[in-house]
């Protein structure tokens, strides 16, 4: 089979690979499309801080099955999802019912090799069946359920005056979930592009560019007293740290993004706020059922979400356009 494999950074290939061979408990998938994301470009750009080289990117897939177990409920040509995060299933995470931060986690296409190929061959436990989804829309899923279950994290509410730092596709995610829940939606991004898509396209209506009058702009829109909810899906630093004085007194931070170095907060700030600060890592199947019922209900607006498509073979040479123009970018998917 054919397979992109990220040498080392900078450097894609397509390679020969052998199909692999399904084990039991597993299901051999024929891939159909892969979405591209952020850890995907960081992957290829040498900061992702969970990986080694080389690898076979693609976490966010959607598939046919080819063939499983006797016993399986999935049958051959069924459309299906993956939840890429591979547990373990007894860790203290495990235990307690946190698969998605498993201190053994192994993530398709981060830790071991991905769906930007042919063929793969996965646990059955990590099969979703994609319900009456398409192609496309399956392979929405994954990033899509990162964001829900950012809301979920939060403890988001109706009427919670809500900040997400960041138009890319986790930022959009997570505004749409936070917004399905009756939260009050401010969207910021350095990217004036990105945010009259959002607003144009997506129905993100208050937008707001990130640029020297950004304090001012969100000081007047909360009278001074900042957000019951601050999500950052920004990937940046600086902008993490920034992010802790836009919480109001008795708010929320939530972390959904992630960076190799270390973020620093003014402590007295922290506490006088009696702030609550929330990482949010990755997704569980219960977000994932969430998400394929909300773009089953027509809540979603999948159709805009995707703004570019080519094929898997052509990666080598389009993901470096991607990431030189990710202002015009919310979701590329790869047609297998």
């Amino acid at each position: 089979m054919k397979a992109v494999v990220c040498e080392r950074p900078f450097e894609l290939d397509v390679r020969t690979r052998p199909i692999p061979v399904r084990a039991p408990g597993e299901v051999l998938l024929r891939m159909r499309r892969i979405g591209l994301c952020g850890t995907d470009y960081h992957i290829f750009a040498g900061n992702q801080p969970y990986l080694s080289y080389p690898r076979i990117m693609g976490h966010e897939l959607a598939a046919e099955v080819v063939e499983a177990d006797p016993e399986s409920i999935l049958v051959p040509g069924q459309v299906v999802t993956l939840n890429p995060y591979l547990a373990c299933g007894d860790c203290i995470a495990c235990r307690k019912d946190k698969p998605n931060c498993c201190t053994r986690i192994e993530v398709l296409g981060v830790h071991k090799d991905g769906g930007m190929c042919e063929y793969l061959a996965v646990p059955e436990s990590a099969v979703v069946p994609a319900g009456a989804l398409d192609l496309d829309q399956a392979a929405m899923v994954e990033f899509l359920a990162v964001g829900a279950h950012a809301v979920r994290r939060g403890d988001t509410r109706a009427g919670d005056r809500t900040l997400v730092v960041g138009a890319g596709p986790i930022g959009i995610a997570v505004a749409l979930f936070a917004r399905a829940v009756g939260a009050d939606i401010t969207l910021i991004d350095v990217s004036d592009r990105r945010l009259g898509y959002a607003r144009d396209a997506i129905g993100i209506d208050r937008t707001i560019v990130a640029d020297d009058r950004l304090d001012e702009a969100l000081e007047q829109l909360t009278d001074g007293d900042g957000f019951d909810l601050v999500f950052d899906a920004t990937g940046n630093a600086k902008a993490m740290e920034r992010g802790f004085g836009r919480v109001a007194h008795g708010g929320s931070y939530v972390l959904v993004s992630i960076v190799k170095q270390d973020i620093t907060f003014s402590d007295p700030e922290f506490h006088k706020r009696e702030m609550r600060l929330i990482g949010s890592r990755n997704a569980t199947r219960d977000d994932f059922a969430t998400v394929i019922a909300a773009i089953e209900r027509g809540e979603i607006p999948t159709d805009a979400i995707k703004t570019h498509a080519f094929p898997l073979d052509e990666a080598p040479r389009r993901l470096p356009e991607l990431i030189a123009d990710q202002g015009a970018v919310l979701k590329a998917i790869a047609t297998v």
